[in-house]
């Protein structure tokens, strides 16, 4: 399996990023987001909505479990940190093979009910601002869609 790493300074950097990967995204692609906390996850998330021109503030929906925002394709913005049984019906395959872009903050705690391809992006904190990103792909799609964004 290939993965792919690319490095931002700031959060103004990480954000650019992940507008310029929104706008490759298309309707039930799934983004599983990883790293400690602090590590930019809901910044990524942010420039995401930024690139579907999501107007609203995008927040972490730590105690709702699930936001839908509205812009070019919908955003469902999930955070499963809190979800205590992994195997618990929260709906998310309804989500998975929706309309719009589901991101998961903590999404190896739902592995088992994650679709088999997705990106996974691993945001590692370099130094204060400095964040690594590393983007691994599980299918053709996001192999592709990889190697889009970072060429």
């Amino acid at each position: 399996m290939n993965q792919f790493e690319w490095k931002t300074a700031n959060a103004e950097e990480t954000g650019h990023f992940a507008a310029r990967l929104a706008e490759l995204l298309q309707p039930g692609d799934v983004i599983a987001l990883e790293g400690d906390l602090g590590a930019g996850k809901t910044t990524f998330t942010q420039g995401l909505a930024k690139g579907l021109d999501i107007q609203k503030t995008v927040n972490s929906p730590t105690f709702t479990i699930i936001k839908e925002y509205k812009g070019k394709l919908p955003l469902y913005h999930m955070d499963v940190y809190r979800v205590a049984d992994s195997m618990e019906d929260l709906g998310f395959d309804e989500y998975f093979e929706g309309d719009g872009v589901s991101v998961v903050e903590w999404a190896h705690l739902i592995e088992d009910q994650l679709p088999g391809e997705l990106l996974t992006i691993y945001l590692y904190r370099e130094r204060e601002d400095h964040r690594r990103l590393v983007l691994v792909p599980k299918g053709e799609r996001y192999e592709q869609l990889c190697k889009e964004i970072l060429a």
